[in-house]
C-alpha cells in the first residue's frame, strides 16, 4: 500500500460557497445613520416650517420637491456607501479563500514532487506484470538463440556429405530465410481485437484475457514499441495523480480519426482532443515545460501512437476505430496532444 503523503491539510471549507450574514455591522451603521438623519430632518422642518409657511405662495410644489431631495438624498448616499463597503468586504474574503486554496495546491504539488524524488515511484500491478512478461520474453529469446547456435554447430560437425545434385522438387519446396530474422517478424499478424485490448492494458491482475492479448501484442514489433511508450507515459502521469480511468473525454467520430491517420493536423482534427479536465491539462502542461524527461517521453509516445493509428486505420471498421479511441492509450494521446498543440 502506498504511503500517505505528508502534505499540509487543506483548510476545511475553502472550497465551499461562503454564507454571509444577512445583517452585518455595515448595515447596522447605515441604518443608524439613516434614522439619525431622518429624525434631524423631521425636527428641522417641523420647527422651521411654520415660520416660512407664509412665504411659500406659488413656490409650494418646488419647495416640496427640494425638501424631499434634502431628506432622502443623504439616506440614499448612505446606503450606496454601505453597499460598496459590503462588496469590498466580500471581495477581500474571496481573495483570502482563493489565496488559501492556491497555497494548499502549491504545498500539495511540492510535497508530491519531493516525495517522487526521494522515493522511487510505486509500480502498479499492471506495470509489474508488463515487466515480468517483457523479462520472460527476453529470457526466452536468449535461450532459443543459444539452443539454435548449439544445434547449428552440432549439425555442422556431424553433417555427412550430400549428393551434388538434388531433386528439383525439393528445391522448389525449400524456403530461404534471411539470417538474423527477429522473432517479431516471424510471428503471425496481430489481430485488431488483440491490439485494442493490449493498448487498453489489463483491467486487473486476474484479467487473463487481457494479459493474453498483451502477450500476443508484445510479439509484434510496432505494437510492442507503442505499448512500452504508453506504459512509460502512463507511469509518469500517475506520479501527478492523473489516471486515464478518471478522464471522460468527448469522443470523436471515426472519420475524424481517419483524417488524422491520413496525415491531417490542426483544426480539422481538433475534436480528437476531447479531454476537458482543467486540472489534468494544467498539471500535464506544467510537467511538460519543467521536466525534460517527461517531455521527451511524451513526444516519443505521440510519434509511436501516430504511426500505429496510421497503420491501424487502414482497413479498420468504424466500430474498431471507436473501440481504439476508448482505450487508456488513446486517452493519454488526447491529453498530451492538446498540451503539445497537435490540434492547434
Amino acid at each position: 500500500m502506498a504511503e500517505t503523503p505528508t502534505t499540509r491539510p487543506t483548510p476545511l471549507g475553502i472550497y465551499d460557497k461562503p454564507k454571509g450574514k444577512a445583517i452585518t455591522g455595515i448595515e447596522i451603521i447605515a441604518l443608524a445613520l439613516s434614522l439619525v438623519w431622518l429624525l434631524a430632518a423631521v425636527i428641522f422642518f417641523l420647527t422651521a416650517g411654520s415660520a416660512r409657511a407664509v412665504e411659500a405662495g406659488n413656490m409650494g410644489g418646488l419647495r416640496f420637491l427640494i425638501t424631499m431631495l434634502a431628506i432622502f438624498m443623504p439616506v440614499a448616499m448612505i446606503w450606496v456607501a454601505a453597499t460598496a463597503a459590503r462588496s469590498s468586504r466580500v471581495m477581500r474574503e474571496e481573495s483570502q479563500r482563493l489565496q488559501a486554496a492556491i497555497d494548499a495546491i502549491r504545498h500539495s504539488y511540492v510535497a508530491q514532487s519531493q516525495a517522487g524524488r526521494q522515493n522511487a515511484p510505486d509500480v502498479s500491478t499492471v506495470a509489474r506484470k508488463l515487466d515480468q512478461i517483457a523479462e520472460a520474453q527476453r529470457k526466452t529469446e536468449t535461450t532459443l538463440a543459444a539452443l539454435s547456435g548449439n544445434r547449428d554447430r552440432e549439425d555442422t560437425a556431424n553433417r555427412k556429405p550430400t549428393p551434388t545434385q538434388e531433386p528439383e522438387g525439393d528445391k522448389a519446396e525449400q524456403v530461404s530465410l534471411p539470417l538474423g530474422t527477429p522473432s517479431e517478424d516471424m510471428a503471425p499478424p496481430l489481430e485488431r481485437a488483440d491490439f485494442i485490448r493490449a493498448i487498453n492494458f489489463p483491467e486487473t491482475a486476474e484479467d487473463k484475457a487481457g494479459f493474453d492479448a498483451l502477450r500476443r501484442a508484445l510479439a509484434d514489433r510496432q505494437a510492442k514499441q507503442l505499448i512500452q511508450a504508453a506504459q512509460d507515459i502512463l507511469t509518469l502521469l500517475s506520479q501527478d495523480g492523473i489516471y486515464m480511468d478518471d478522464l471522460r473525454p468527448d469522443m470523436a467520430r471515426p472519420e475524424i480519426w481517419r483524417k488524422f491517420a491520413s496525415g491531417e493536423r490542426g483544426r480539422s482534427v481538433a475534436p480528437l482532443g476531447g479531454i476537458r479536465d482543467r486540472s489534468s491539462l494544467a498539471l500535464t502542461a506544467g510537467r511538460m515545460r519543467q521536466d525534460p524527461i517527461f517531455r521527451d517521453v511524451a513526444h516519443h509516445f505521440l510519434r509511436r501512437f501516430d504511426q500505429a493509428v496510421a497503420e491501424f486505420a487502414d482497413g479498420a471498421s468504424d466500430s474498431e476505430i471507436s473501440a481504439l479511441s476508448d482505450t487508456r492509450t488513446a486517452r493519454a494521446f488526447m491529453l498530451l496532444g492538446r498540451v503539445a498543440g497537435t490540434f492547434d
